[in-house]
């Protein structure tokens, strides 16, 4: 079996849905969608948010706004049951859908964990309830899911952020090795740092920070190029991937002596 997928390169006539389009990165890759001629549905709470992205989108077709709470089973039935209903066939979906707050282990808040949890992790194995048989049925489409650089390993204030994205890291692979014998194309991305709102929240220096334009951008040419991960920025991404494969000993020596109690990476 091969290690990469069939690549994703003329996007006219092509189905997208996109979970967590509201702003940030999935905003951005909707707006890029829909200038390459694919047929965009756009999925989050904020209806209002939606609408406004819809609005200011261009080409031949706009996207359809259909919110969606991830974190209700019936909520995502629904919105699946809605774009299969207008496009009879699922080409891609782009799972972005997630939440984050820094925590450490001195700050640590129950029902903030909670909802990260319930959002990051529960909201997307509400998705594979209704994607999965539809794209089986199929016999064909993509699955991307947006993950993180912060799942690679164990980071200072992303005490549960992190460990849902870790989760979705092995889900990808996991979901890559049993869908792709059935023509099924599986992609994780793991973006660094991107200016989005999520982000603002954090309190520190952000290396190789981009923009949600270039982050779309990245996303594009790696479902192009047909790989299962696409990282981005390199230059960032590089040295943390470097950092997966280094002895417990040494990795948590240089992170512990780099970085602070109150400083770590969301991304």
């Amino acid at each position: 079996m091969t290690s990469t997928n069939p690549p994703l390169r003329d996007w006219h006539g092509r189905s997208v849905w996109v979970v967590g389009a509201s702003s940030g990165i999935g905003a951005a890759l909707a707006v890029a969608l829909c200038a390459a001629g694919a047929t965009v549905y756009i999925s989050a709470r904020r209806d209002d948010a939606l609408r406004a992205l819809a609005d200011r989108a261009s080409g031949p077709v706009r996207p359809r706004p259909i919110p969606c709470d991830v974190t209700s089973a019936d909520s995502v039935r629904a919105a699946h049951a809605e774009v299969l209903a207008a496009c009879r066939q699922l080409d891609v979906v782009v799972w972005l859908a997630g939440t984050y707050q820094p925590m450490s282990a001195t700050e640590y808040d129950l029902a903030v964990a909670q909802r990260i949890v319930s959002v990051n992790l529960g909201g997307l194995l509400n998705g594979l309830s209704v994607l999965l048989p539809t794209l089986l049925a199929q016999r064909r489409g993509a699955l991307v899911l947006v993950a993180s650089v912060a799942g690679y390993r164990g980071l200072p204030m992303s005490l549960v952020y992190g460990p849902t994205k870790a989760a979705m890291i092995n889900m990808a692979e996991a979901l890559f090795l049993e869908l792709r014998p059935a023509g099924i194309g599986v992609h994780l991305v793991n973006p660094g740092f991107v200016e989005t709102p999520l982000t603002a929240l954090n309190r520190f220096p952000m290396p190789a920070l981009i923009t949600p334009e270039q982050a779309a951008a990245a996303i594009l040419d790696g479902l192009g190029r047909g790989r299962f991960e696409i990282s981005f920025p390199r230059r960032f991404t590089s040295w943390l991937k470097l950092l997966r494969i280094v002895p417990d000993r040494l990795y948590l020596g240089i992170v512990g002596r780099y970085t602070r109690p109150s400083a770590g990476p969301r991304a």
